[in-house]
């Protein structure tokens, strides 16, 4: 096998033979792609909400701004790291793409609100 041709998917068995199915160039191409910009431009968003709404959260919850701040920034490189590591093993890019937007959307809806809005 060529190392730069796509892999093979394997298809559904049957009798005992599974069936191969080439995937295209272009499409698994574009599939490592999005993983790429999910994994560097999805965690970096994933992190900054983090960041953000858990350094509230914390600021929050009688916790010293500095502390809260540096805490929520610690954790966030972790995050990721996370979901670089999340977007290259999910089965599909939808399910990556799925896996760092469902929980930066609450993240940072909640940073939002909690300032008072986007003015």
């Amino acid at each position: 096998m060529n190392p730069t041709s796509p892999p093979q998917a394997a298809g559904r068995a049957t009798g005992g033979r599974t069936a191969k199915v080439t995937v295209p160039p272009s499409r698994y191409r574009w599939a490592v792609a999005s993983r790429a910009l999910a994994a560097v431009g999805g965690g970096y968003a994933l992190a900054a909400a983090t960041a953000a709404g858990l350094g509230l959260m914390l600021a929050q919850a009688d916790m010293a701004r500095a502390d809260a701040v540096l805490a929520a920034t610690m954790l966030s490189f972790v995050v990721h790291a996370v979901a670089v590591l999340w977007a290259f093993g999910c089965a599909t890019a939808w399910r990556a793409w799925l896996g760092i937007v469902l929980p930066a959307a609450p993240l940072a809806a909640w940073a939002v609100w909690s300032r008072g809005g986007l003015a």
